[in-house]
């Protein structure tokens, strides 16, 4: 079993940073940030795997940058530079390492705003 508690959100004006944290708990072979903007699917936004190799959506590439702090079983997503457009819920993901089930935390919303 895998629980996930994101935390960080919040308002932020255009050009702005923040940085958000997901805290693991259990043991997990790859991490993720999603997003959902209101009326739109849920995306990719970055995600990180066994050995730190990262991937980003096209949209966030040089401006987000995602991390996982092992000895506190947290994963971050430093967001800098952010665009109205990237006003979202951001989810957290994980992939369970045993059972290969993919969980999500509750989310936390991010506004880009002035």
């Amino acid at each position: 079993q895998v629980q996930l508690v994101e935390s960080g959100g919040g308002l932020v004006q255009p050009g702005g940073s923040l940085r958000l944290s997901c805290a693991v708990f259990g043991s997990t072979s790859a991490n993720a940030w999603y997003r959902q903007a209101p009326g739109k699917e849920r995306e990719l936004v970055a995600a990180i795997i066994s050995g730190g190799i990262t991937n980003y959506a096209d949209s966030v590439k040089g401006r987000f940058t995602i991390s996982r702090q092992n000895a506190k079983n947290t994963v971050y997503l430093q967001m800098s530079s952010l665009k109205p457009e990237d006003t979202a819920v951001y989810y957290c993901n994980a992939v369970g390492r045993l059972s290969g089930k993919s969980y999500w935390g509750q989310g936390t919303q991010v506004t880009v705003s002035s």
